[in-house]
């Protein structure tokens, strides 16, 4: 199994009394984005890549997904799930996303794949996207969010600017062209994460057959910029990409 950084007890607590904020980058700002692109479920299967607590597979049942399939490679997150998320039509699994070929699951098929914030662990996008076209029904539909290659380019390099004020006015970051894995550190914990420019994630997707439907860099709210005045940063440099593809049937 590989090592995860939400297996570590410290970062799991550090990370759980963020997400437990009335705001925070995720409720504010990614979730709501996500939420209004995912299709019509009804009667669907689901495959949730990365599904930590488990909130999503619930909101695919509640959406009438016949059939859940979370996978994460956290055993921390996945005993949230099991107790806050369970469902008799939600299977969780301790597993890495990376490794959904090597398992039955390569054998199923899915009507919508998700993926909130995980791809940007991946090390091999192109085979992860080749896999999931694989699994996928024709007209399945792939919506994914992850860090903005703004974010993942240079972690250790970039960062803020401001004026004489302290007002924020730009972003310097380096390395975006360069590919590959970056060393960072979050929350007094260092881990491994991927870098890929835009025209990588979408020439990959392009590649392994996809219809890129929708790309997404959301901002948040007036209302949570006042609650979280840190936010007004995303206006400058986003911290999400959000991608909606779709597997266009053969033919077509």
């Amino acid at each position: 199994m590989k090592e995860n950084i939400f297996n570590d007890e410290h970062f799991f607590e550090e990370y759980k009394k963020i997400r437990e904020k009335e705001v925070n980058f995720n409720n504010a700002i990614e979730q709501p984005a996500m939420q209004k692109l995912i299709p019509d479920l009804n009667g669907k299967k689901a495959l949730d890549l990365g599904c930590g607590y488990g909130y999503n597979c619930i909101d695919f049942i509640n959406r009438g997904v016949e059939k859940v399939l979370g996978i994460d490679i956290a055993e921390k997150m996945l005993d949230v799930a099991k107790s806050e998320c369970a469902h008799p039509n939600i299977e969780y699994r301790l597993m890495s996303i990376s490794d959904i070929s090597k398992t039955d699951i390569k054998e199923m098929k899915f009507d919508f794949v998700y993926s909130s914030l995980a791809f940007h662990y991946v090390e091999d996008f192109k085979k992860l996207c080749e896999d999931i076209f694989y699994i996928l029904n024709n007209e399945g539909v792939l919506l994914f969010s992850q860090e903005s290659p703004f974010i993942t380019a240079s972690p250790k390099i970039g960062g803020y600017n401001r004026d004489e004020n302290g007002n924020l006015i730009s972003y310097t970051f380096s390395n975006y062209s360069a590919c590959g894995p970056r060393e960072e550190n979050w929350l007094d914990t260092d881990y491994i994460k991927y870098h890929r420019t835009f025209g990588k994630i979408i020439t990959d997707l392009a590649q392994s057959g996809f219809a890129v439907k929708e790309v997404c860099e959301p901002m948040p709210r007036e209302e949570a910029v006042k609650k979280c005045p840190s936010m007004a940063g995303q206006f400058i440099r986003p911290n999400f990409l959000i991608v909606k593809a779709e597997k266009i049937k053969k033919g077509t």
